[in-house]
């Protein structure tokens, strides 16, 4: 039983394909019947939501991934943990949720709309950056009579790293007296472009992104003792949409191999059953 040859091969309307037509026809359709099934039937396309603070560490991440599972087609997109999790209540067509917050992914477990357990992946760090060495080693209860005109930190009603920053604040007492100097950023990716481009003159941002290949060299920076404010617990979960999307699955297998823990250990991750500084 042969093929059969679709009509955009046959010639001109009302005409009976010859012989030679109909072979060449053919051919035809056997040359671009593999583009069909070039990828596995294993194979699916993945969509990750990371917090801003994954921006580095998730990048190589997903390439070692790539390099290990070379037919999954992974694309990370990075923002806000709160925005995320009101754009997937909202139906954002994402797989996985990476949150620097674990209370969001699980409030979605609560919501019916993940089709995984929330699984802590790490605890973030925050810091005083700034490109003005001594700067950042002022103390936070000194900071009201420092030379600082700016300081960027996250919005604190939606980035997890930004209520952290104002909780440090808080518990140094300095909070209300520096908050008419505050530029807050929609994440913290955002609130350390504040830093770096010179609009603010030092931030509380994430340790993993002045560890970054583009932020190391830059400045200087201070870690902000974890007792100062709540644990950055951070967790992932899949979500209902890729429920039966077997990439998801690896992918999030693949987040606690040693090659991805690697990685996080890197960029100043404190990960699960590890103590951090």
């Amino acid at each position: 039983m042969g093929f059969p040859i679709p009509p955009c091969f046959a010639l001109a309307a009302g005409r009976r394909p010859t012989g030679l037509a109909r072979s060449l026809a053919t051919i035809a359709w056997l040359m671009i019947l593999p583009l069909f099934l070039v990828r596995p039937v294993w194979a699916e396309d993945l969509i990750v939501a990371a917090a801003a603070d994954l921006k580095f560490a998730m990048a190589e991440v997903v390439e070692h991934y790539r390099a290990a599972h070379p037919d999954d087609k992974v694309e990370a997109i990075y923002g806000s943990s709160g925005k995320f999790f009101s754009q997937i209540v909202n139906g954002a067509p994402f797989d996985l949720y990476f949150s620097a917050d674990i209370a969001y992914p699980r409030q979605l477990e609560e919501k019916g709309l993940t089709a995984s357990e929330t699984r802590p992946y790490a605890l973030g760090r925050i810091v005083l950056w700034s490109l003005k060495p001594g700067l950042a080693e002022v103390p936070l209860k000194e900071l009201p009579g420092a030379a600082i005109r700016k300081l960027a930190v996250a919005n604190p009603d939606h980035a997890p790293y930004g209520l952290r920053a104002k909780e440090a604040l808080e518990h140094q007492g300095v909070w209300e007296a520096l908050k008419p100097r505050l530029v807050l950023g929609e994440n913290i990716a955002h609130t350390a472009q504040f830093v770096d481009s010179g609009a603010a003159d030092a931030g509380i941002v994430a340790l993993a992104l002045v560890l970054s290949p583009t932020m190391a060299n830059k400045g200087a920076w201070t870690l902000i003792p974890a007792e100062w404010h709540e644990p950055l617990e951070q967790g992932y979960v899949i979500l209902k949409r890729a429920a039966d999307n077997p990439s998801a699955r690896r992918f999030a297998e693949y987040m606690g191999s040693e090659p991805a823990r690697v990685v996080m250990r890197r960029y100043g991750f404190v990960l699960p059953g590890e103590e951090g500084p």
